[in-house]
């Protein structure tokens, strides 16, 4: 079982579970993300986003579909906190075979907890973060835990930072240009601030497998995605269904940047393109065979 971790942006929205070993899956329609239980949330972006990027992603290789963990939280982080909590109980009779983590109240005594409770597990789940989690993984100290992240150029000048405790706070030496991955980036590994794998998101997508640049995917170039919310997000659901469907994580991190690009370019959004719109589309550029994935995943 792979399970995506993450909050909706709904303070009335009560804690989704996973049901145990074979969860029933979520699906996607017009209306929405249709969740296990009945409910429907909105695909706009954040881990909403992500989880629909991942079922089409999975559906389009028939492989089981991850499992869904989600809180409603606008940011006091009391949804977060009940996450963390069911979590810390329910890892060892889970035990999930990999964790993507996504926007989750940055609480470092919980994200603690959590890992700890990972580390106990007979065998380690594969562990991805994004956005909140990433930035509490960080925070922690526990980034090498983890294995991967994928930070935008912003979130990497952040990781860099060793004394920043959000992306908010990092100081203004750091810049967060593209020209300045390499300085960003070893600075980050300097400080034990980022996991060995890491999809760097940006107008040229940097693939850092082993603490090494593995590869840059820079066409097809699209600049509306630069501009439409989420598209960040389908990155990361790209890579969360690529890993569920086994595929080792460099392969997964390259091929997910690559299709990112050819559904923009199948898709020519322009800055008001919902993203709703582009992860509907996921299906038509989505290679059907392990081959085709493979391929679009070496360097």
């Amino acid at each position: 079982m792979w399970i995506i971790a993450g909050t909706i942006p709904d303070p009335d929205f009560s804690l989704l579970v996973p049901e145990g070993p074979a969860p029933r899956s979520a699906s996607l329609s017009e209306a929405g993300l249709h969740l296990p239980d009945g409910r429907t949330v909105p695909v706009e972006r954040g881990t909403a986003a992500l989880a629909a990027t991942a079922l089409q992603t999975c559906a389009a290789l028939d492989c089981t579909p991850p499992a869904l963990l989600l809180a409603g939280d606008t940011g006091s982080g009391s949804g977060s906190r009940r996450l963390y909590a069911w979590l810390e109980k329910a890892l060892p009779a889970l035990a999930p075979r990999g964790l993507t983590f996504h926007y989750l109240f940055p609480d470092v005594d919980w994200h603690n907890r959590l890992l700890l409770a990972v580390r106990e597990l007979e065998n380690a789940p594969l562990m991805v973060a994004d956005a909140g989690f990433m930035y509490v993984a960080k925070m922690s100290g526990y980034a090498d835990a983890y294995e991967l992240f994928t930070p935008d150029v912003g979130e990497l000048a952040f990781l860099a930072d060793e004394k920043a405790p959000h992306p908010f706070y990092t100081r203004g030496f750091l810049l967060a240009e593209e020209q300045n991955i390499p300085v960003l980036l070893a600075r980050a590994q300097e400080h034990g601030n980022c996991p060995a794998n890491l999809i760097i998101k940006g107008k040229a997508d940097h693939i850092i497998h082993e603490g090494r640049l593995h590869a840059v995917v820079d066409s097809p170039s699209v600049p509306a995605m630069e501009c439409i919310g989420g598209t960040g997000d389908i990155v990361t659901g790209l890579v969360t269904g690529l890993l569920c469907a086994g595929l080792p994580t460099a392969t997964a991190a390259l091929a997910a940047a690559r299709l990112a690009r050819l559904l923009a370019a199948h898709c020519r959004p322009d800055p008001s393109t919902p993203v709703s719109r582009l992860i509907a589309a996921l299906p038509e550029v989505l290679p059907r065979s392990r081959d085709e994935i493979l391929a679009l995943g070496r360097a």
